[in-house]
């Protein structure tokens, strides 16, 4: 009966939400006109686009879907809901903010099956509810054409394929539902599916709304604007984002314990999949890599756009839009970035040292000259992303950012040396924007790309390596259009540099670069946390959690850093110092347990819940 009850609530919440009032077509105000009760709906167009309206609204709202649109509205810049979140759990951020807690704890090793220690609560079904109701439902519009019926049928299937693979990344197994439900039903508390047969069904769905969507072009010559809406190439996008998971997953965890046998089957056609996706974005030619020629700025013009709407920036796919209109549409995260103490948004010196010198070279192969003692001569003929995404002390407007008037070298501030301090001595800038952080509340409007045409790119080149297909052709056209606006030299497939950080990783120095540029490009976009599983990389987080070098002399009186109050780590073969951002604190003890680690245990509460018919996430129950 507690499980019926349970279900009962999740149905009735989610006709409540799609029963409220409509607004407009953006993902802040998209909910249905009608009753789902109402004997006239199902009739017209229009009530279909008021169904799917309520879709984007409910993805857009809830911090439960974080990995869609970086949570709420209100907060979705903040600290707790977040792409925030997803970086403290992986090697690009330490954070030791009460916000991002299980997060980090997440990331070392910490994630627990009680409630208060479960991975973010996701044993949630909401958005499956509201897709199947439609699809079992939407071709009662029969006064519709049954192209038009398709366009919001392919909404339905783009979400739910993204909602089953979100759910098969945390937990492997999980209950396959394709038809509505109601109050007697027991299907979300059964026996779980196979990864196999959940992720079949992922593919029809992602395949289906790509037959079924729209370009961009139709839906504008039918319905005016686009501004956010998905179209057919989003879900070729997301496609190649799910099979390259899919096809990675299943090489590298293939002599695992973690899923069924069968599920590390067809490692080639996940693969081949992605790259045919990938390449069906790359042919539409809809979509270019945003490059005005100025290195020093247009990878960070992406991330501080106040209008993506309607293809405002060729390279967005889909854009998580924000509009100040009192309606709480906006967010309030440059201003939550650098209003406090700033101790939860600090990049790791790992994820600095994975950028390349300005000639190609990793750090320990360049001939260009170099010196890490002074974090100022870091970004000195660097990869131009590097000081879009970290802040250059040096720059003309760094101390403008803050609105601080300060001398030269008064950054960065370590803790005690007053605000805004870094854990690591690197301030994060890549989405910060200074001429939003003034205002007050919920009222910034910087958008945020969700899918952009460089994922696109990357995507092809990995998935074309991992099958051992890639030319210099398929670099030219993917990897070295992101190095040419970063002002990095081209990666070339007869002479790719040896980076003695990786050699005894076994991992082939030419998908070294790949996975590097990965990173680096795609850092801090919910994506490096993912890629560490699906990798079988987990092992990179239990390494020591480190900031950047440092002279000890500078702490001693007089020195630059004379009133930190922090502890370094000295490397033994090398000598150098570097700040130890967990010293002292409980994240500095990392583990993780390649038998159980890569997949999230189901909370003990949900499992009680189901009357025992789930099955724990192997690993977790012993």
């Amino acid at each position: 009966m507690k499980a019926i009850n349970i279900l009962k609530n999740i149905l009735l919440g989610a006709v409540a939400c799609m029963a409220a009032t409509a607004c407009d077509d953006s993902f802040l105000d998209r909910s249905p006109s009608a009753g789902l009760n109402n004997a006239d709906y199902w009739k017209a167009e229009a009530d279909l686009k008021a169904y799917t309206n309520g879709i984007y609204n409910y993805v857009g709202q809830k911090y439960n879907y974080a990995p869609y649109f970086s949570g709420n509205a209100t907060t979705s810049y903040s600290k707790s809901n977040s792409f925030f979140c997803f970086e403290a759990a992986s090697d690009n951020l330490a954070s030791t903010d009460a916000n991002l807690k299980t997060w980090a704890d997440l990331g070392a090793g910490k994630e627990g099956i009680d409630a208060s220690k479960c991975f973010y609560g996701h044993w949630n079904w909401e958005i499956l509810y509201q897709c199947n109701y439609f699809l079992a439902n939407y071709n009662r519009a029969t006064g519709v054409a049954q192209a038009r019926r398709d366009w919001y049928a392919g909404e339905a299937y783009f979400w739910r394929a993204w909602f089953y693979f979100d759910k098969v990344k945390e937990y492997g197994r999980v209950p396959l539902v394709t038809a509505p439900l109601d109050v007697d039903s027991k299907v979300l508390f059964s026996r779980q599916d196979s990864r196999e047969k959940v992720m079949a069904q992922v593919l029809s769905d992602i395949d289906s709304a790509a037959i079924c969507l729209p370009t961009r072009e139709e839906w504008i010559a039918a319905n005016g604007a686009n501004k956010d809406r998905l179209n057919k190439y989003t879900a070729y996008t997301l496609k190649a984002r799910i099979c390259l998971y899919e096809g990675t997953w299943r090489k590298y965890h293939k002599d695992d314990n973690l899923d069924d046998a069968n599920a590390t089957a067809d490692v080639d056609t996940w693969l081949t999949a992605a790259a045919d996706a990938a390449q069906k974005v790359m042919d539409s030619g809809k979509y270019r890599v945003y490059n005005t020629g100025n290195p020093a700025s247009d990878y960070r013009a992406l991330f501080t756009n106040t209008n993506l709407s309607d293809n405002a920036n060729p390279e967005v796919i889909l854009p998580r839009l924000y509009v100040d209109d009192n309606t709480n549409g906006g967010h309030s995260f440059s201003a939550n970035l650098y209003g406090g103490t700033q101790l939860y948004a600090s990049p790791t010196q790992d994820f600095v040292e994975d950028f390349l010198w300005s000639d190609g070279q990793p750090t320990a192969l360049t001939t260009l000259p170099h010196d890490d003692a002074n974090v100022e001569d870091i970004f000195k003929n660097r990869d131009a992303r590097l000081s879009q995404t970290i802040m250059n002390p040096t720059a003309d407007n760094a101390k403008a950012m803050f609105d601080i008037s300060a001398p030269e070298k008064s950054f960065p501030r370590l803790d005690g040396m007053g605000t805004p301090r870094s854990l690591t001595g690197y301030y994060y800038i890549k989405n910060f924007n200074p001429a939003e952080k003034s205002k007050q509340g919920a009222s910034e409007i910087t958008d945020f790309p969700i899918l952009r045409y460089a994922e696109v790119l990357l995507s092809y080149a990995e998935a074309k390596a991992e099958l051992n297909t890639l030319t210099q052709e398929d670099l030219d056209k993917s990897i070295n259009l992101l190095r040419d606006r970063a002002g990095v030299a081209h990666l070339d497939i007869t002479n790719v540099p040896v980076d003695p950080k990786y050699t005894g990783t076994g991992i082939d120095p030419l998908l070294v670069e790949i996975r590097r540029e990965r990173r680096i490009e795609l850092s801090f976009e919910s994506t490096r946390y993912d890629d560490l599983m699906r990798w079988k990389q987990g092992n990179r987080l239990t390494k020591q959690v480190l900031g950047m070098r440092v002279v000890p002399s500078d702490f001693e009186a007089g020195g630059r850093y004379e009133k930190a109050k922090v502890k370094f780590y000295q490397d033994p073969v090398t000598g150098r110092s570097y700040i130890d951002a967990y010293a002292g604190n409980e994240l500095k003890n990392r583990t993780f347990d390649e038998n159980k680690n890569y997949l999230h245990p189901i909370g003990t509460g949900t499992i009680a819940t189901s009357l025992d018919n789930l099955l724990q996430t192997p690993g977790w129950s012993l």
